[in-house]
């Protein structure tokens, strides 16, 4: 079923959801997203935002090198603990609809949450594309004037798909640079060479800031990419750290935070000179040096931290007007207002694969922000016209690929997705094909959260798959673990995402298991989060018996096997029809009732 765009804005009913319009107000003091929204009645276009301030910063994030407009459901499991609990982003499901204000059955809820969604997918369509976008972003600006506005990328922009594999990002970065992307952070961009992220960055046309990221001292005497213009040999930035932009006739600072933990949880041997980090104290440091030497009416800071982490800074740093988050692809309909010893700070965060556009309006006077206005945008494909300049792009850059792309491998029997903090159909998927492929009793496969969704019915082809596994070290492996490693493993992970301290914490979700059930306590301690493993037939796991494992995209190693492309397309060949018939999902405890769990089944 299709609709008009006219069409569209009745089954709205001329009304949009408070979440998602203007008028939140800067001398709102919470960190509950839902004291930050207006009541204000809603335009009866979803894309109509009235003119306000002299200062419109635009916001994507996480697009994961998503071209094309595609589904992408929302999570039903974003589990918040101690002081997290009941705060965004750890929201699914109804309480999200509650918390901010939106009505349930509308074309806001199908964007914000996973309720109902192969249905109101079917209904509104697809989301995101950069022909899409680019109208929208188009129209912003012209409404807004020449310059004053900013558009920022958040980064995870170059990976993700398979014309971004093949093109090592570049496809990317044209795309961006036509997008008239301004400035950007990043993360994934590093699972490129540091040779490539630097050959990327010379022909973006933005400007790229990370205050966190340093050249390691053994490698400053002889670094091979001094003569890089964001290189700095007194300080060891390997880039910028800051830019300053004149918008709407006052100056704004914007701040890079790269992602923190990118030699950890992503091969280090492709940057081998660049450390990264939080670095909460240098953050400090360059925002007193950034309002005592160039005197910013505003100071912004363009993120990949994660929300959690953003948070956190936000009530820790002082002298942020606001923090454009990524990394965790966590869609928020208003901003979160953390108050710290300096004032307030705005946090951010803007979802993932092209599906939304924040759009952040600025009152500056006096050389201070005095209010400002929000809305996190649903890129609806249905709704915008593709640009006609950026689409000619896209087609091009995916002209020389279709013969690849186009190939279906078997139909989808139910909906297949990736996301939430424990388990996905299209997860399950890939660990299926790794323990029928490897002939594995347990399979082991990362808890990213980037992906596509397919619809019941629709046909699983090799886009989907890359869109799912298109990793620049993809290469698989089958071996013997002791139940004691796998735990290890298991506890190491979940230590990685329920840790109390946001700091603590890498983003992303658990690991995903094939052949394999068991227990998990979020609420307990590391080493203690993880019980009665079992294999699917009941055996109990023995910490001193191994098991023959199937896994993928080791971080420290490269493994030995084939690409796990390969093994998934040959099993979803033979399979035809793409079947779940067992999810490995945990059982959990002490969780009951949590606002971030929600239709869980174990």
């Amino acid at each position: 079923m299709s609709f008009s765009r006219r069409q569209f804005i009745h089954l709205m009913g001329l009304a949009g959801a408070a979440g998602v319009l203007p008028g939140c107000s800067s001398g709102t003091d919470s960190t509950n997203g839902a004291a930050a929204v207006s009541s204000r009645k809603a335009p009866s276009d979803l894309y109509e935002i009235p003119k306000f301030g002299n200062v419109t910063l635009m916001h994507i994030t996480d697009c994961h090198a998503q071209l094309n407009p595609v589904y992408f459901r929302e999570p039903n499991v974003n589990l918040g603990l101690g002081g997290h609990y009941g705060k965004a982003p750890h929201l699914v499901g109804h309480k999200l609809l509650d918390h901010f204000g939106i009505k349930p059955n509308t074309i806001e809820a199908h964007a914000f949450t996973y309720l109902n969604f192969a249905e109101a997918a079917e209904t509104y369509g697809k989301v995101g594309g950069f022909a899409h976008l680019s109208t929208l972003v188009k129209r912003i600006r012209a409404e807004r004037g020449d310059g004053n506005s900013l558009l920022m990328d958040g980064g995870d922009t170059w990976q993700g798909s398979y014309t971004a594999l093949q093109t090592r990002g570049m496809d990317m970065v044209g795309a961006s640079n036509l997008l008239g992307v301004d400035i950007m952070t990043g993360h994934w961009e590093f699972t490129y060479r540091d040779h490539e992220v630097l050959k990327n960055l010379d022909a973006f046309n933005g400007e790229f800031v990370a205050q966190n990221i340093r050249v390691r001292d053994e490698a400053m005497f002889d670094y091979k990419f001094e003569d890089y213009a964001g290189f700095n040999d007194n300080t060891g930035h390997a880039f910028n750290p800051y830019t300053i932009k004149e918008v709407g006739g006052v100056r704004v600072a914007v701040i890079g935070q790269a992602f923190p933990y990118t030699p950890i949880a992503n091969p280090q041997r492709f940057i081998p000179d660049w450390t990264f980090g939080i670095r909460e104290r240098e953050m400090q440091d360059m925002v007193d040096m950034v309002r005592e030497k160039e005197r910013p009416d505003a100071v912004v800071v363009i993120s990949h931290n994660g929300m959690d982490v953003d948070l956190k800074m936000a009530a820790n740093v002082t002298g942020i007007d606001a923090i454009f988050g990524g990394h965790t692809h966590d869609g928020m309909p208003a901003p979160s207002i953390v108050s710290n010893a300096g004032g307030k700070t705005l946090v951010t965060n803007a979802g993932s694969n092209g599906k939304f556009l924040g759009v952040m309006d600025l009152d500056v006077r006096g050389g201070k922000v005095q209010d400002f206005r929000y809305r996190l945008l649903p890129v609806f494909s249905n709704l915008i016209e593709a640009d006609r300049e950026m689409q000619s792009y896209v087609d091009e850059v995916r002209r020389p690929h279709l013969n690849v792309l186009s190939k279906e491998l078997a139909v989808a029997d139910e909906l297949m997705y990736r996301r939430g903090n424990f388990n996905g159909t299209f997860d399950q998927l890939i660990c299926d094909a790794q323990r029928a492929v490897g002939d594995a009793q347990i399979s082991l496969s990362p808890g990213v959260r980037w992906g596509t969704t397919v619809l019941p019915g629709q046909a699983i082809t090799m886009e989907h798959v890359y869109d799912m596994t298109g990793l620049t070290y993809p290469e698989t492996y089958v071996t013997e673990m002791s139940g004691a490693d796998i735990k290890m493993i298991f506890e190491d992970v979940a230590d990685n995402i329920f840790h109390e301290d946001p700091y603590r914490q890498q983003g992303g979700d658990m690991v995903r298991v094939g052949g394999l059930d068991y227990v998990c306590d979020p609420t307990a301690a590391m080493g203690n989060r993880i019980q009665d493993m079992q294999l699917d037939d009941g055996t109990r796991i023995e910490a001193n018996k191994t098991y023959k494992v199937a896994g993928w995209a080791t971080v420290n190693d490269e493994a030995p096997g084939r690409p796990i492309w390969d093994i998934v397309a040959e099993y979803l060949r033979d399979e035809k029809v793409a079947k779940i018939t067992k999810l490995n999902t945990p059982k959990l405890k002490n969780v009951d009732g949590n606002p971030g769990l929600a239709d869980y089944i174990a």
